[in-house]
């Protein structure tokens, strides 16, 4: 094989998450309730285009979670791969990847950020030295701006024609009933968000062959790369810590409203107690064990790759230990109040089994207000991941995160001259996620919230 596969256990636990989605929408799709309720999500053309922007960070996440090993060249033609591990989004993004300068540089640059001493026929002198890369194939009398303008045009035009190809693919395998029926609705807003966003990966990757888009960082990394390699880091505290705080949240608060007594009183000492910790504190305390932990086994990872995923993991597992205790309380007082329904008295009267009750008739009704809590956190937690790393207590330093970029552009911005954009960069990948995020919560929460749908 040209390639070894490397399955990290975050990616493990995002393929996990692939399944259990497909098997969502095959839960939804038998249930003519649930259909009905995402059907009034897919009127609200602000919701289904947030939803195509997240569905964009979910493919660059997933790209970037197919992680392999490449041969390695040798001379004696036996088969080796080599020791770093790459992601299929490492190979599409090799260029950006490979053009490194040698430390600062400006969103479209053709010169190093801050001068230097260069050697000239003249003799030595101050000046801003020429980038190996930025700008590299203007010719005389080529300016920047009209360089730009022309290869934006070009994207936009390129956009178009592979979002209207794409849309073509679609109608023809559909049924064109269903098309012509719609008019003008939420699917057009789809088509147009879609060609909003190819055409801006066709600039954002053409533009990269030539320029630094965003600038490149201190070691002269290209910032564009940082930031579209973060946002694996992102989804996976999103989505994975949402895993790990689902089964505690939905059993213990079911458990409490239902069977009431001491087995509430239990429950709701343990989630009470552990809301009492500040979660600061109690992430920090967990991050510095596994650190002491790692630094004392580090023949159990054989790669830096490994070590850092396994601080992210870690990190994911105990933002849903300290994240679960909200919706546990939200079930809970739910429970109590389905509990006292006569569908479920009737139940008992004819002798069905309590977990039986709790699995059939109580835990569809309560759905609702997990899958609500669920989108709303979310955006939250993405957050969170920056705050931690801006306090050295989040993901590894050597994990690409928006946390990351944001810490060190605090000593950025206090350099003369300032370094702007690794936070700019960072603040437009975050800001569009979570805004796309808080978006589709609004639509999800008007669509399923039993109350809201009693007012209308």
């Amino acid at each position: 094989m040209p390639f070894q596969p490397v399955i990290l256990l975050t990616d493990a636990f995002i393929f996990l998450l692939l399944i259990m989605a497909g098997f969502l929408v095959w839960h939804v799709r038998r249930h003519e309730h649930l259909l009905e309720a995402w059907r009034q999500v897919g009127q609200r053309k602000v919701a289904m285009s947030a939803a195509v922007v997240l569905l964009f960070y979910v493919v660059i996440g997933v790209l970037d979670s197919m992680h392999f090993r490449p041969l390695a060249e040798n001379a004696d033609n036996k088969i080796q791969y080599d020791t770093k591990v790459l992601s299929v989004l490492d190979l599409a993004l090799t260029q950006l990847r490979e053009q490194k300068e040698k430390t600062y540089s400006a969103p479209f640059a053709t010169h190093l950020y801050s001068k230097e001493t260069i050697e000239t026929l003249s003799g030595t002198q101050r000046d801003y030295p020429r980038l190996v890369y930025g700008g590299a194939h203007l010719g005389e009398g080529e300016t920047v701006v009209a360089d730009v303008l022309v290869t934006l045009i070009k994207s936009a035009a390129l956009g178009v024609a592979l979002t209207a190809f794409l849309y073509l693919l679609v109608y023809r395998f559909s049924a064109r009933e269903r098309w012509s029926q719609r008019g003008v609705g939420s699917h057009q807003v789809v088509w147009l968000t879609l060609t909003v966003l190819m055409s801006s990966l066709v600039a954002l990757l053409w533009l990269s062959q030539n320029y630094h888009v965003l600038g490149t960082d201190k070691v002269g990394e290209d910032v564009l790369y940082q930031a579209i390699k973060s946002i694996r880091t992102g989804v996976v505290i999103g989505s994975l810590t949402t895993l790990v705080m689902l089964p505690a949240a939905i059993i213990l608060g079911l458990m409490a409203g239902y069977f009431r007594g001491w087995v509430d009183d239990v429950i709701q000492y343990l989630y009470t107690t552990l809301s009492s910790v500040p979660g600061v504190l109690l992430i920090a305390a967990a991050v510095l064990m596994m650190q002491v932990y790692m630094s004392n086994n580090q023949a159990e990872f054989n790669t830096v790759l490994e070590r850092s995923d396994m601080r992210l993991f870690f990190l994911c597992l105990i933002l849903g230990i300290t994240s679960w205790t909200g919706l546990c309380r939200l079930l809970r007082g739910e429970t109590l109040k389905l509990g006292q329904l006569e569908y479920v008295q009737a139940a008992k009267a004819f002798g069905v089994s309590d977990w039986r009750i709790l699995l059939r008739h109580i835990t569809p009704n309560v759905m609702h207000i997990v899958l609500i809590v669920i989108v709303l956190d979310f955006s939250g937690l993405v957050l969170a991941e920056a705050v931690l790393s801006y306090i050295n207590i989040g993901v590894d330093p050597s994990t690409h995160s928006w946390g990351n970029m944001i810490n060190s552009a605090r000593l950025e911005l206090a350099r003369e001259p300032v370094v702007w954009w690794s936070l700019l960069g960072a603040f437009v990948f975050m800001f569009i996620l979570v805004l796309a995020a808080n978006l589709l919560a609004d639509a999800v929460r008007d669509a399923f919230d039993p109350r809201l749908k009693d007012q209308s």
